[in-house]
């Protein structure tokens, strides 16, 4: 941990870290940018009471009043829950810093949360999908800030792969390019968010908790950059599979096209419009993924946490 890092603990995150107790990070942009209030604010409870029920502690992490939250408490997370989106910064790398000296409220993407949890010493974080290589990339060369986190940043990424809107063979082959473990949990092939296959051969397949935390003990203790992603399916119940839900990313992305939507602005427009085309589908499967992940997280931080 930096020593001067502003940060603020919640007391019950503050006390697991002391005693060396598993301790699970959660992002806060999927509060304030990934659904309406109060369904935000049920879902982050549920997320939270499932990384207890795994035997750890949760720690939502967010930038409010000039410090970083590590964890908050029931009553901050209500009040983050209750940021309309366009008052809470959507957090990266690059502007991570000036939230925090602006003393603005802000919420952590993939790699502002891996910063922070890395910051204060949490090895472990869950989230529903990670940014990628955007579609048109060679033209356009967007490319999530996530992807290179994972290559410098030491903690291990659950996710149910990346965001099925991406380019999810150019995405995989960044990752390879930089370095980074991907690691398929339980399956030969990676996952694709919404549905458990994407086609594409896993790198690697881990079957454990255990596994997947002796890999990360072993990569520190071989000096090795960067984290893990480990690609965990939807439950079975809750996919929408490959041929059902393409022509629905198809459409969305050819009306963002039309509509001139580029930048930071793609991802929140692709997701509201899947949302509006599957009748609301979507949203119930992304609740659904980011839960297994909050509960195979809990697992690998309970894991990396014995003797």
């Amino acid at each position: 941990m930096t020593a001067d890092a502003p940060l603020s603990f919640a007391p019950e995150v503050e006390a697991a870290l002391k005693a060396g107790l598993p301790v699970v990070a959660l992002e806060s942009t999927i509060i304030t940018h990934g659904m309406p209030w109060p369904q935000n604010l049920e879902m982050a409870r549920k997320v939270e009471a499932t990384i207890r029920d795994g035997g750890a502690v949760p720690a939502t992490i967010a930038v409010m009043g000039g410090r970083i939250h590590i964890g908050l408490t029931d009553d901050s997370l209500q009040a983050l829950a209750r940021t309309p989106p366009d008052q809470a910064m959507k957090l990266s790398r690059a502007d991570l810093a000036v939230c925090v000296a602006q003393g603005r409220t802000g919420a952590t993407t993939v790699a502002a949360t891996m910063i922070c949890a890395a910051l204060a010493g949490i090895r472990v974080f869950a989230t529903g999908g990670i940014g990628g290589v955007h579609r048109g990339a060679e033209d356009s060369f967007d490319i999530s800030a996530d992807l290179r986190e994972l290559a410098q940043t030491p903690v291990t990424v659950v996710a149910a792969g990346a965001k099925a809107i991406l380019d999810l063979p150019k995405t995989w082959e960044v990752l390879e390019t930089f370095g980074v473990p991907v690691i398929a949990y339980g399956q030969d092939e990676l996952p694709a968010f919404w549905s458990r296959r994407s086609g594409i051969a896993a790198p690697l397949r881990m079957d454990s908790a255990a596994q997947i935390a002796a890999a990360a003990n072993m990569r520190a203790r071989l000096g090795l950059t960067g984290g893990q992603l480990v690609t965990n399916p939807i439950p079975p119940e809750a996919e929408i599979p490959r041929d059902e839900i393409n022509p629905v990313i198809e459409q969305a992305l050819a009306e963002a096209e039309a509509q001139g939507i580029a930048a930071k602005s793609v991802t929140p427009f692709l997701l509201q419009r899947i949302f509006e085309l599957t009748d609301g589908r979507s949203l119930e499967s992304n609740i659904a993924l980011v839960l297994n992940n909050a509960r195979l997280a809990a697992d690998i931080a309970t894991e990396m946490a014995k003797p």
